[in-house]
């Protein structure tokens, strides 16, 4: 809300596995937190950008700052795996609704689907979806940062933030 308010550009280091879930993840108030999170994020006006060094899962996706939020620049590393959850928790969650599979039937789905989230997870496969604009050689992070913050800069027109109701 500070940057927002002395229109200082936000830039989003991504290695997120997304948020915990569960009973006890719930009492210690973690839809509540990351509502403010997604909250602040959906109405922020300054420019943001974004850079996914290894993991973005899920909802921590969204709330750094993902392709959803409209980031002036969203570029990933080598090392990026961009989906909605890892490929392995991905396969153990489909083969709880496979219960008549044998066990040999049951390895043979889980690495067929663990393969296929592992293929389109990888950055390349990301890009060419547009859900990245650009998978960058780690060395060059701190000068694009730096050119995607000079063009922002050249437009300094932002409308007014206005944060919407939250609950504290």
């Amino acid at each position: 809300m500070l940057c927002n308010e002395r229109k200082i550009p936000l830039i989003f280091l991504q290695d997120v596995t997304g948020f915990m879930v569960g009973t006890k993840a719930e009492n210690e108030g973690i839809i509540k937190d990351g509502a403010k999170f997604v909250n602040v994020q959906a109405n922020s006006v300054v420019p943001k950008f974004t850079v996914i060094l290894r993991n973005s899962f899920g909802a921590g996706n969204y709330a750094m700052c993902g392709k959803a939020y409209d980031p002036r620049l969203i570029i990933g590393w080598p090392t990026t795996r961009l989906a909605v959850m890892d490929g392995s928790i991905a396969a153990n969650t489909v083969l709880l609704t496979k219960k008549n599979l044998s066990e040999e039937e049951k390895k043979e789905f889980y690495e067929k689907i663990k393969n296929k989230y592992d293929e389109e997870m990888s950055p390349y496969y990301v890009a060419a979806r547009m859900m990245l604009d650009a998978v960058i050689d780690p060395r060059d992070t701190r000068n694009i940062l730096i050119q995607g913050l000079e063009v922002a800069e050249n437009n300094p027109d932002m409308p007014e933030y206005v944060t919407g109701t939250l609950r504290i």
